[in-house]
């Protein structure tokens, strides 16, 4: 089987909510709760951060190695190297790429991405072209060898900022599967990702009545079927809309 490895972006710098990554969600930091999560998914091998050689992500270098984590440092800018890099380094052959703003991700989801990822002929798995997931909760696989390609040969400031934007730009060049959601988890107008404080009110609203139930262990199923029964959780941060970093 090839090594499957996911990588998290993460940076401390961020016009919406600076420090984001770090916030504290129920007693522990955003990126701990996410790095918990990957460590569940049973088809991933390993983790690694990919963060920035900015000094202000120092404290980034030093939670990964309290966290036992492997991390990797690269250009702040190019976002694309800098995770070609971190999986150089790791020795992956499929990645599964997670921003760090994903404090909710479901392994569940993950597992079910890399799965679908290795029976099939295919390039890319994605869940984000064709919504149907929570917002924040989609995660995309592809092989190491093609991203490290387009790495090698696109100078695009767009394709480097954004790391699995030229597979997308390119379906005449790759085969991409989109992943969609059971009926029972779709809820893609559903934000549950890191960007605004507003959305950080929410998930803390989520683990707040979720973990005393199940641990933090609990995933889509618990999520969507909360928010369903309480549209006043749904409603705080309704008015969040994507936009640029």
């Amino acid at each position: 089987m090839p090594r499957v490895v996911a990588s998290i972006e993460a940076r401390m710098s961020s016009s919406r909510l600076p420090g984001k990554v770090l916030a504290d969600i129920g007693g522990a930091p955003a990126l701990t709760r996410l790095l918990r999560r990957l460590r569940r998914a049973a088809r991933v091998d390993d983790v690694v951060l990919a963060t920035s050689t900015s000094p202000a992500d120092d404290v980034l270098a030093s939670w990964a190695e309290a966290e036992q984590v492997a991390a990797f440092r690269g250009s702040e800018d190019d976002v694309l190297g800098r995770v070609v890099g971190a999986h150089e380094a790791m020795e992956s052959e499929v990645i599964v790429e997670v921003c760090g703003d994903m404090p909710l991700i479901d392994p569940e989801v993950v597992d079910m991405a890399v799965e679908t990822f290795l029976a099939n002929e295919c390039d890319v798995v994605t869940a984000t072209v064709h919504p149907s997931f929570p917002q924040g909760t989609e995660p995309q696989v592809f092989r190491y060898a093609d991203l490290a390609e387009v790495a090698a040969k696109i100078a695009d400031a767009a394709v480097r900022e954004h790391v699995s934007l030229y597979f997308y730009e390119h379906p005449e060049f790759y085969r991409i599967l989109h992943l969609a959601a059971p009926p029972r988890w779709q809820m893609p107008e559903q934000r549950l990702q890191l960007d605004y404080r507003e959305d950080l009110r929410l998930i803390r609203a989520i683990y707040a009545r979720l973990e005393p139930l199940h641990g933090d262990a609990f995933g889509l199923e618990e999520i969507v079927a909360l928010l369903r029964v309480h549209p006043a959780l749904q409603a705080i941060n309704a008015g969040c809309v994507e936009r640029a970093a």
